[in-house]
């Protein structure tokens, strides 16, 4: 027990600790939590993928296979959530919801910030790879999912094409084939600004967590924050063995998955209108439990 609070105190606390500042701002001040998602939406994120794309150290083997973990576990999660939503009878958008808050993972103010300081900087390399595909990932099929919950098939998927993260990772893939440079001036802008993406995220997620308000709807939160803390990781590690995946690339891997609901559902949620309040709440009640899970589970994977 002494070994898994101190675990939680040295991983899980700082986290838990930044978010609290925007917890207090949005007490205190009362901040649109609106307007610092589209900060985050339109700027920060963008420039983070973009970086992230451009400085991996990991060759194009690794990055691959983590590639083809995330969509996986992604999907594969994001299939049964959908098979049991369909067994609750759960309306449409509720379901949207429900898959939002399901399939995808705090990969980024959570995830990067914990392999930091669980398992090194190696494991963050890895880890950055989950990061930048999830972005993709929620910012093609999961704005497509949130479409879908007030629109039709056409409409969500050119919705996709607004996402500005779409765009910098297909430049960033292309820089990278050419070998092409910003500008130093440019670049250098770019990566400032991608450096204040997860500070920015973890004050959000405070934000967040502030404003949001419990909704009732107890069976679809059940089922949200059970296949994100519970399944994910338990489908992670039968996914990790397929592709032969070892050390620090697992190790980052599985908890990534298991990480609690990522913030950047709320910024969705809240663009395309589809539950913001009960994504919120998913977003709240899976942070808050996430340390029953994720502390035993660093455990396991730093064994």
């Amino acid at each position: 027990m002494a070994e898994l609070l101190t675990l939680f105190a040295n991983n899980i606390l700082p986290i838990f600790l930044a978010a609290g500042t925007g917890y207090l701002l949005s007490r205190f001040l009362k901040v649109n939590p609106r307007t610092v998602s589209q900060v985050g939406f339109y700027i920060f994120t963008p420039c983070l993928v973009y970086k992230l794309l451009t400085t991996s150290q990991l060759s194009g083997n690794e990055v691959l296979h983590m590639t083809v973990f995330t969509i996986a576990s992604t999907l594969v999660v994001g299939a049964l959530t959908w098979v049991f939503g369909r067994f609750f009878k759960l309306d449409r958008r509720l379901l949207v919801a429900v898959l939002l808050a399901a399939m995808f993972s705090n990969a980024g103010n959570y995830g990067l910030s914990l392999n930091l300081f669980a398992f090194g900087e190696t494991a963050v390399a890895y880890a950055s790879v989950y990061f930048v595909v999830s972005i993709v990932l929620t910012y093609t099929i999961g704005v497509v999912l949130a479409s879908l919950g007030r629109s039709g098939l056409k409409e969500a998927l050119l919705g996709m094409f607004k996402v500005p993260a779409l765009y910098t990772a297909i430049l960033a893939l292309v820089s990278n084939a050419f070998q092409w440079k910003l500008p130093l001036p440019v670049e250098r802008s770019v990566f400032l600004l991608g450096d204040a993406t997860i500070p920015t995220l973890l004050v959000l997620m405070g934000i967040q967590l502030e404003n949001s308000r419990w909704d009732g709807q107890l069976l679809p939160l059940g089922l949200a924050n059970f296949m994100r803390l519970v399944v994910s990781p338990a489908l992670a590690l039968g996914i990790v063995l397929l592709l032969g995946l070892k050390g620090a690339a697992m190790q980052a891997a599985i908890s990534e998955a298991g990480a609690p609901t990522a913030v950047f559902m709320t910024i969705v949620a809240t663009e395309y209108e589809v539950e913001p309040s009960f994504v919120t709440t998913a977003v709240f009640t899976s942070t808050l439990l996430s340390p029953l899970t994720m502390t035993p589970l660093i455990a396991l994977l730093g064994a």
